[in-house]
């Protein structure tokens, strides 16, 4: 019996201990959620936040509360019975009531956050189509007319790489990069597919997330508010070369924006040089 008692106070100082360096790592972010560079992002953030503490608080109560029974209602004797009860109604509705209410909220809370994030873009906002392969991603951008182009797997080949569709007029001046560019605070649609097998578009820093499906398109949309170069990884296990399939996003100065499009070789011109 002592040895049990104290295999259960090792047990109690070594979780403890794990917390202890869970709050000090936390608190010191070695570990945690890239800085915020979005807009939605914080309604994001502020729900996790709240589920984090909700959730933490509720563990914690558990447990300290189900260590005092523990303790306090050992057995000290093996004549000892325990006491029971078949039902207490109070209790029952109380203890089923609370955590329904909370969760109701948490569960509204997020379903708010979601139908903003999957709502209708406004209308000045940048569409950009996102297209995964094994093991890259490659972005399509509207030209000077606005309108993207069709986007089909049956049209890639060697003459057509991107798979944009040859008789549609909108897509003869747009372009095809391998590095995401977007403008500063300004809104941005990203029309997301794949070419072969399923992918998941991640910008962690962004909090944007879709999988990319082969025969469909998804979306999301999104306003970057911080200058900078973020990581694009694929969160979906897609096959051998998965850990290789990371692509780059830029967010720059609209001037900056403006200049890079300029920079970049419409679709129409690189399929003539390519059928010559």
């Amino acid at each position: 019996m002592e040895r049990s008692s104290n295999q259960g106070v090792l047990f109690a100082l070594a979780v403890l201990l794990l917390v202890a360096v869970g709050v000090v790592t936390i608190g010191e972010r070695w570990w945690w959620l890239p800085p915020l560079a979005s807009v939605h992002g914080a309604w994001i953030d502020t729900l996790f936040n709240i589920t984090l503490v909700v959730t933490g608080i509720v563990f914690v109560l558990v447990h300290v509360l189900l260590a005092y029974f523990v303790w306090r209602y050992r057995a000290r004797s093996a004549e000892q019975r325990a006491y029971f009860y078949l039902e207490n109604k109070p209790l029952e509705l109380t203890y089923t009531l609370i955590p329904a209410v909370v969760l109701t909220g948490l569960i509204a809370a997020g379903t708010r956050a979601w139908f903003q994030i999957q709502g209708p873009a406004p209308a000045e906002a940048l569409r950009v189509r996102v297209v995964g392969e094994q093991f890259a991603w490659r972005f399509q951008y509207p030209g000077p007319d606005g309108k993207l182009g069709r986007f089909d797997p049956r049209f890639i080949s060697d003459e057509n790489p991107f798979g944009i569709d040859p008789e549609d007029p909108a897509g003869r001046d747009d372009f095809v990069v391998t590095e995401m560019h977007l403008p500063l605070n300004q809104p941005v649609e990203v029309l997301i597919t794949a070419k072969d097998v399923l992918h998941s578009f991640f910008i962690p820093a962004m909090r944007v997330k879709q999988d990319a499906v082969p025969g469909m398109t998804t979306r999301f949309w999104f306003v970057p508010t911080v200058a900078g170069t973020y990581d694009i990884p694929c969160a979906e296990l897609c096959g051998q070369g998965h850990y290789i399939m990371r692509g780059v996003l830029v967010v720059e100065s609209a001037q900056e924006f403006e200049r890079w499009q300029q920079e970049q070789t419409p679709v129409g011109e690189l399929l003539s040089s390519m059928s010559q």
